[in-house]
């Protein structure tokens, strides 16, 4: 089985950001930039509700979502920056209901599958001609190489993940080659 890798570019991460808002599907939009911003496994995601996101007393997204991860069963609070509080914006003006998922089935009124997921992100990914293998849990090891990339330590982002150990999360930033290869020479001692 092929492995998942990060999108690493901005401007592709820009394009499949953008690729459902331009087509209206704030759905789909909101599940791809909740799955970039916010870290958690698509199993998470998709367990969310509007009652764990949206203040309905003050009409608005909260700033910030607690859950308890499904896999890990460990407690989470995620701060919501300004493109997940945009995109469930957009979206909860048509849908926030109490009780009901973010991520909705209409038809159903469940989340939608795993599988379903998977769908919407790989056929923007194909629309837009990505190379290698784009998936659900691509949106969450790009949040750590972008963070990473970024500066942010290795351990900071382990946390963020919840791994019991930094191979793995190494392995989840898909550190390649080129990277390794720009800080040796980068590194400049004798200048």
């Amino acid at each position: 089985m092929a492995t998942t890798q990060p999108i690493r570019s901005k401007h592709q991460i820009r394009e499949l950001a953008a690729f459902y808002l331009r087509r209206g599907h704030l759905r789909n939009h909101a599940l791809i930039v909740m799955g970039l911003h916010t870290a958690l496994r698509v199993s998470d995601l998709l367990r969310l509700r509007w009652d764990d996101v949206y203040d309905f007393e003050n009409s608005r997204v909260r700033v910030s979502v607690d859950i308890v991860e499904k896999k890990t069963r460990k407690p989470k609070s995620i701060a919501l920056n300004r493109a997940a509080v945009n995109a469930l914006t957009l979206l909860a003006a048509g849908a926030a209901q109490r009780d009901r998922y973010i991520i909705e089935n209409t038809a159903t009124k469940y989340a939608i599958s795993r599988i379903q997921a998977y769908r919407i992100i790989r056929a923007a990914a194909e629309a837009l001609r990505f190379a290698g293998r784009v998936s659900c849990h691509s949106l969450r090891k790009t949040f750590g190489y972008h963070a990473w990339k970024s500066g942010v330590s290795p351990a900071v982002i382990m946390e963020i993940y919840n791994h019991s150990s930094l191979a793995i999360t190494r392995r989840y930033l898909g550190v390649t080659q080129d990277d390794t290869n720009k800080v040796y020479l980068g590194v400049r001692l004798m200048e």
